[in-house]
Order: structure tokens, then C-alpha cells, then sequence
């Protein structure tokens, strides 16, 4: 049975809560596989609204089996803090199972990210300061806490005072600061340990179980392509994998087991934080996305960075992943407008890119070459078939999916649960 993955197309916030969320009535398994509270998912059912950082979105859907994968870093903190208060809205979190194998953020992570961030000034590569990029490069340089460590406090002792020999060393000497002390630590994740043990499990044997059975298991990544390690806007990324090939090393599922592969993508561009965006708006028009789409991080409410499509970057995302499919979000944003601009080619240095160009210098003077294509004046959020939407919104779908090279499966047109038109089946 299916291994589904979906993956963010741009460079995050495209909206991928609303599609976990469209199918988790139908998938068995939710897994998140990579990142950490330094992403969120917003998603609106009814008048009620949740915004998820670390909890996988199938947590809404009772009958779902959420999964926080090994890829993934967790603050424990706000791990219980996050589950407490879906707790107190009536919905239960007692089916989250946690990889053993996941990596742990600890205090000195995020000391260290907010001081080497505000060390580093204009060149700084605007993290959320949570602690993320410290924890995973103490995964690769073999000094990372993990999960399972919690069940053992000899251990979980002696990993913490190793890693803070060498950490309270680079606080006080380095940057001036304070150290962490190795007992109060310790005290404060056998904590955690006591509410987070029922919930650890080896994820990815049950995962491949689950599919042995025939069960459903849908993949959800955070942040999007552009902001891979590998694969995206050197240095302004994050510190994991948000690519499908991500989804296989963040869950401990093998390739071969992936059937589907759903790219989410806006119907115009948005980023935050810090790097080249080639379409960036820093006018009225840009204020006007902002405003209409309620461009604010989920995470840390910063304003979105917002811009026209970018079919050349889209392109790049379709070839990454190997996407499948697209789902194509916040149509309805544009409504309004006589003209929609969309990028459908760079101009470097006098140069045509329609692919993404090679080096970072040549990216950082890629100029934006537009076409324009006729807007829509009417409110389109009552659609339900792609046939209700107006004649120009139609053609402006067909021209990103030809642009693209993808087919566009589905197309939210609000943010309901209910404001999505489905194409073809996703499942």
C-alpha cells in the first residue's frame, strides 16, 4: 500500500498543514520526518484554527496514528507544551508515537544559535534561534542526545557532561555567557523522560509494518525544496532534508516503498528570513500579498518575504523530488488583480536561465523575465469544482502546470478544510 510524501515546493509556508490535513481522513499514519519547532503548520477546520510546530498535522484526525520521525530534532519543552494545549481543545495525543532515534535540542542548542546568530550581524542566515541548525550539527559531529537516551539516565549524564565540557568552553570564553549547568539539565530532561517514555518506539518498524498490512502512510515534511542542506539556497537553509529523499532518511522507510510524491506550491512565491529571492516584491504590491494572503510565519509571526510566481523554481522542485503531482494553494489570494505576473525565466548577467543556475553568485543577480496573464475579478472561494472558477483563473492553473511540468492535482481556494478542489485523486 502507498507511501505518500508531501513536500514543500518553494521555500516553506506553501500551506502543506492544509494538505496533510485534506487527507488525513484517509491515510493511516502521519509522519513527520525532518526539521523542528523552527517550522509550523497552520490548519483551520470550522471556525477553529491550529497552529502545529512539532506535531505531525494528522494529530487532528482521530483515527490517524501521528509519527515524529528520527529525522526529526525535538525540543521536549515544547513538545509538552504543544500536546498539553491541543489537550485542553479536546483533542488527545495519546496514539504519538516518537523515534527513538530522533536527536534532542538542548539548552546549550539554543543559547548557542541566539548568540552566534547576533555574532554574525548582517551576515546572519536569519534562523528562528530555537536551537535547530546547533542540534544537528552535533547529530553529524556524533555528540547529539537522543531520544532513547532519556530512557537511561547513566547515559543521558554522561552525554550532556561530555557535550558541555565543550560547549560551556565556547559560551563563557568565546561570546562571553554564562554556562549550563550539567545537574539542572539532567533534572529537566529525566522530566521529560517521565511524560515522553509511553510514546517511544522503534517508528520505523512500525512504519514498515503498517505498510506490510496495507495501511496508508503519508509523509509531511516542513520548511520547503529551496531550503534543503543540500539542495537549496546555500547558506540561507535550514539544517535537514525537507526533499523527498529526506522523507526516507527522516522516517527509516526505503525508497521503494514511495508511490506518491505531492509537491505543495503557492499561486505566488513567499520566504522568510534571510537570502536571494528573485521575484521579492518591496513595494505596494508586495504589502498587498502580505495583507490579502496573511503572509505571517506560524512559527515566529515574522512577515513573509512575498513575491510573484516563480515557474523556474518550481521547475527545480519538480525535478528534485520527482514530484508526482502539485497542489497548487491560496488561489484565491489573487482575485482582484487586472494582470499576474509570473516568472517564467531568469536574466543573469545579460544571460537567460530557465533553469536554476548553477552557482550562488549567479542566483544572487538573477533579474526575474515575466509573463503576464489576465487576472479574475471574481471571489472564487465558494468554488467546489474546477469548472466554478472563472475563465482566466483556469487558464492561469493550466499555464503554471505547463510551466511547471507537473500536473496540478488540487487547488485551495481559502483556508477551510472544505476551500479545496480536487482534480484528481490524491490517494
Amino acid at each position: 500500500m502507498p507511501a505518500v510524501v508531501l513536500v514543500g515546493a518553494q521555500w516553506g509556508d506553501e500551506g502543506k498543514g492544509k494538505a496533510t490535513d485534506l487527507l488525513g481522513g484517509d491515510v493511516d499514519y502521519v509522519v513527520r520526518y525532518q526539521g523542528g519547532n523552527n517550522a509550523g503548520h497552520t490548519v483551520v477546520i470550522g471556525d477553529q484554527k491550529y497552529a502545529l510546530h512539532l506535531l505531525p498535522t494528522g494529530v487532528l484526525s482521530p483515527d490517524v496514528i501521528p509519527v515524529i520521525g528520527n529525522g526529526v530534532v525535538i525540543d521536549p519543552g515544547v513538545l509538552l507544551s504543544e500536546m498539553d494545549g491541543l489537550r485542553e481543545r479536546g483533542i488527545s495525543c495519546d496514539r504519538l508515537l516518537i523515534s527513538a532515534n530522533a536527536h534532542l535540542i538542548m539548552p546549550h542548542h539554543k543559547a548557542l544559535d541566539k548568540v552566534t546568530e547576533r555574532y554574525l550581524g548582517k551576515a546572519r542566515i536569519g534562523t528562528t534561534g530555537r536551537g535547530i541548525g546547533p542540534a544537528y550539527a552535533d547529530k553529524v559531529a556524533r555528540m547529539g542526545v537522543r531520544v532513547q537516551d532519556l530512557l537511561d539516565p547513566g547515559i543521558l549524564k554522561q552525554k550532556i557532561e561530555v557535550a558541555l565540557t565543550e560547549k560551556n568552553q565556547v559560551l563563557t570564553k568565546v561570546y562571553n555567557r554564562r554556562g549550563i549547568d550539567v545537574e539542572r539539565t539532567l533534572d529537566e530532561y529525566l522530566g521529560y523522560a517521565e511524560r515522553l517514555k509511553p510514546h517511544i518506539a522503534d517508528t520505523s518498524l512500525v512504519l514498515c509494518r503498517a505498510l506490510d498490512e496495507g495501511k496508508t502512510v503519508l509523509l509531511e515534511g516542513g520548511q520547503g525544496t529551496l531550503l534543503d542542506i543540500d539542495h537549496g539556497t546555500y547558506p540561507f537553509v535550514t539544517s535537514s532534508s525537507p526533499t523527498a529523499g529526506g522523507a526516507c532518511a527522516g522516517s527509516g522507510i526505503p525508497p521503494t516503498r514511495l508511490t506518491r510524491i505531492i509537491g505543495i506550491i503557492k499561486a505566488y512565491t513567499t520566504r522568510v528570513g534571510s537570502g536571494p529571492f528573485p521575484t521579492e516584491l518591496l513595494d505596494e504590491q508586495g504589502d498587498w500579498l502580505r495583507a490579502t494572503g496573511h503572509e505571517y510565519g506560524t512559527t515566529t509571526g515574522r512577515n513573509r518575504r512575498c513575491g510573484w510566481f516563480d515557474a523556474v523554481i518550481a521547475r527545480y522542485a519538480v525535478r528534485i523530488n520527482g514530484l508526482t503531482d502539485l497542489f497548487l494553494t491560496k488561489l484565491d489570494v489573487l482575485s482582484g488583480l487586472e494582470r499576474i505576473p509570473v516568472c517564467v525565466a531568469y536574466d543573469v548577467d545579460g544571460v537567460r536561465h530557465e533553469e536554476l543556475p548553477m552557482t550562488q553568485t549567479e542566483f544572487h543577480h538573477a533579474k526575474p523575465i515575466y509573463e503576464e496573464l489576465p487576472g479574475w475579478q471574481e471571489d472564487i472561494t465558494g468554488a467546489k469544482t474546477f469548472e466554478d472558477l472563472p475563465p482566466n483563473a483556469q487558464a492561469y492553473v493550466r499555464a503554471l502546470e505547463e510551466m511547471c511540468g507537473a500536473p496540478i492535482s488540487a487547488i485551495g481556494v481559502g483556508p477551510g478544510r472544505d476551500q479545496t478542489l480536487t482534480l484528481r485523486p490524491l490517494l
